[in-house]
């Protein structure tokens, strides 16, 4: 009976240290997966990836939102139109100049777009969808993405 106990003791002791390791180690999280609005549409601004800190998002925190890219061509200027949907109720827009994500004009090859924002304490905890399309200065769709992230609720998530 005693060896029973310690024997599970062990592996609670052994269960807690690994989600300790997975949630302290960035390489093991989850990596953001991105889609294409049109999958059958050759964008002229390809997304190589997203960068969410911190995942999950942080009420009243501020947040930071990466997306790496790469463009053919130099950009002068354009802009940024993000769609938010909670749970596929859309829940915010907001359009941002280009210029005001990366640095312009943005040339030919690869570049980042930044943007930080803080949310309201009471924004609900969930799963959220992103639509960002990005637009040149004569309105042509340079790219069209979305991805999920999640909002989280306060440090008590940390220790599911």
């Amino acid at each position: 009976m005693a060896a029973s106990v310690v024997n599970c003791q062990l592996n609670l002791n052994f269960l807690l240290l690994a989600a300790v390791l997975l949630l302290l180690s960035p390489s093991i999280q989850a990596k953001t997966t991105v889609k294409y609005c049109d999958k059958k549409a050759n964008y002229d601004v390809k997304v190589s990836g997203v960068e969410i800190s911190p995942d999950p998002v942080a009420k009243g925190k501020p947040a930071t939102f990466k997306i790496s890219a790469s463009s053919g061509e130099a950009l002068s200027g354009g802009k940024l139109t993000i769609d938010v949907s909670y749970f596929g109720v859309p829940v915010h827009s907001e359009t941002h100049d280009l210029c005001e994500e990366t640095s312009c004009p943005v040339s030919a090859g690869k570049f980042v777009l930044s943007h930080t924002q803080t949310l309201p304490s009471f924004t609900p905890s969930g799963s959220y969808t992103l639509k960002m399309k990005m637009e040149d200065e004569n309105d042509n769709q340079l790219t069209c993405i979305s991805f999920g992230f999640k909002i989280g609720s306060g440090a008590a998530e940390f220790f599911i």
